[in-house]
């Protein structure tokens, strides 16, 4: 029973500022730290669960948060960034059931804390297929299209419901209770990891209650943008069409590639977000 990890780090144990996500700014080593004992209470979880194997891919921001020196030495880490597939980078059909930790609300949900749609502050909204997509849908959109089933999610309330509300019955643990965008109630790191690490092994042995979350195809993944340059921008990448003034589609057959182009809309949206774009 093989078992995949995706891990982010704005759902993490502790974490309310941005900056402890950020290299060389206050209070990110130890988000870093944070980040990998959640990683390894899941992977523990998983071989309490019986798992024959744990690949752990860090979904972050520079891919470059998860510290190799304390991951549980069982698993494997897919660590840097150029992953085609981002946040699932490594998923295929080998394995038996894919878990978020970390995750955290899709961009303008109340109450998420440090809630935003794969970039800070570019993207306004996203839909794939027409339904309103947060990183949990998208990435376990990925995994139902190589037939794996999303088991479970971590990180505040608002993405558990989130998470159940397109998943269903999926095992969640609530690490925070958000109180704003910046601000949260907060288990300490030994309640919420003990708990990670129970309900990673009890989705694995219920793991016949789960099917993976299919998107019927052609995947349209559709994206607002809070700048009209941003949008046309993007527009300009073959098979990319304008949908609105700061809305953008692209529809394909292979739901790899929406991974892949959205890894490419948000290298292009931060240049020109920063002014190093044509229009600034």
């Amino acid at each position: 029973m093989k078992v995949y990890l995706s891990v982010d780090m704005e759902g993490v144990t502790g974490l309310t500022d941005p900056e402890e996500m950020h290299a060389g700014k206050r209070g990110y080593e130890r988000g870093c730290e944070l980040m990998t004992a959640d990683a390894n209470a899941a992977v523990a979880g998983a071989f309490d669960a019986g798992a024959s194997g744990v690949l752990v891919n860090d979904a972050h921001g520079s891919t470059k948060n998860l510290r190799i020196d304390l991951l549980d030495p069982r698993a494997t880490l897919i660590r840097g960034p150029g992953k085609a597939q981002r946040m699932a980078q490594g998923l295929d059909g080998s394995f038996a059931a894919a878990c978020f930790v970390g995750y955290h609300a899709r961009a303008g949900v109340q109450n998420g804390v440090l809630n935003h749609t794969w970039m800070g502050k570019e993207i306004q909204n996203v839909t794939l297929n027409g339904a309103p997509c947060g990183e949990t849908r998208l990435v376990a959109a990925c995994a139902g299209f190589h037939g794996v089933p999303v088991v479970l999610v971590t990180g505040d309330e608002a993405v558990g419901e989130e998470a159940r509300e397109v998943l269903g019955d999926v095992e969640t643990v609530a690490v925070k209770k958000g109180i704003d965008k910046f601000s949260a109630e907060l288990l300490p790191p030994s309640v919420a990891q003990a708990r990670i690490r129970e309900a990673a092994a009890r989705a694995l042995g219920r793991l016949g209650d789960f099917r993976p979350y299919r998107v019927e195809a052609p995947y349209t993944l559709g994206v607002e943008w809070n700048s009209t340059a941003i949008a046309a921008a993007v527009a300009l990448i073959p098979g990319v069409k304008t949908a609105g003034p700061r809305h953008i589609e692209f529809t394909t057959d292979d739901f790899s590639q929406i991974m892949a182009l959205f890894g490419i809309f948000a290298t292009i949206g931060g240049q020109v977000a920063c002014g190093s774009g044509p229009y600034g």
